[in-house]
């Protein structure tokens, strides 16, 4: 086990007695650092979407996400009148499963994500790849 084992089970756990909730439609990346910081008292810093966030912790890992980890995709569809790539991420819960939100928070085989239907204008979402702890903790705070 790494040194982020208790983080990393608070936030599981804290993103799955969200599930089935709608008020995070949209806001992927929002609802996977909320699971953090929320569960285990702290901030952590991260770009404005998911794509910026999938940039900034490049390289990303490929294959099957560790639990823990923040599962990118690239993404594009219209939020407030902009069309543009905002990608997608997911809180993996290990065993190629992830919970994200979607229409609701719910849980997916990685790879089934990729055939999700999005709201009209989105493009299905393409798989990139996986950051651990170890890359998106860096620099947290303690609240």
């Amino acid at each position: 086990m790494n040194s982020f084992t208790d983080y990393i089970e608070n936030a599981i756990q804290w993103a799955l007695a969200n599930k089935d909730r709608r008020d995070y439609q949209y806001k992927c990346l929002a609802f996977v650092e909320d699971a953090y910081e929320q569960s285990n008292s702290f901030e952590m810093f991260g770009g404005d979407t998911a794509k910026e966030s999938a940039e900034m912790y490049s390289p990303l890992h490929s294959g099957s996400p560790e639990r823990g980890a923040f599962v990118f995709f690239k993404s594009e569809g219209p939020i407030n009148g902009i069309t543009k790539e905002w990608g997608h991420v997911g809180l993996s819960l290990g065993n190629d499963k992830v919970i994200h939100t979607w229409d609701t928070i719910r849980i997916d085989n990685y790879r089934d994500i990729e055939k999700l239907q999005g709201a009209e204008g989105w493009t299905f979402p393409e798989y990139i790849g996986w950051a651990g702890p170890d890359i998106f903790l860096n620099g947290f705070r303690k609240r």
